[in-house]
């Protein structure tokens, strides 16, 4: 059974940084269109970057030039760099694949106060 495990958010004030991860087991990342989505409270999860099998990467309008998302395939394991984090970035980050989505993580918090 694949499992999807995200962590590294924290509370931080506006301005700051943070680095997520997501670590997957009992499937494979690697050739997978993978990608970090965040939902907000009370909102629909969003996919906010994608990066593909060979390294392409897509942003949402809201955090290019922000965010940065990055691969480990050896390690099974993708990463989300933050900075300049805004009060508007408050949400739960899952990662998932693209296409084919497994069971969702927990997903991580992301709280950024003013």
């Amino acid at each position: 059974q694949v499992q999807l495990v995200e962590s590294g958010g924290a509370l931080v004030q506006a301005g700051g940084s943070l680095r997520l991860s997501c670590v997957v087991s009992g499937g494979t990342i690697s050739t997978s269109t993978m990608g970090w989505f965040r939902q907000p409270p009370g909102n629909r999860r969003s996919v906010v970057t994608t990066i593909a099998g060979d390294g392409r990467e897509t942003y949402a309008e809201l955090v290019r030039g922000r965010f940065t998302i990055s691969r480990d395939d050896a390690r099974n394991t993708i990463y989300l760099q933050m900075n300049d984090l805004k009060p508007e970035d408050t949400a739960t980050y899952y990662c998932n694949k693209i296409y084919g989505q497994w069971p969702w993580g927990q997903g991580t918090q992301v709280t950024v106060s003013s």
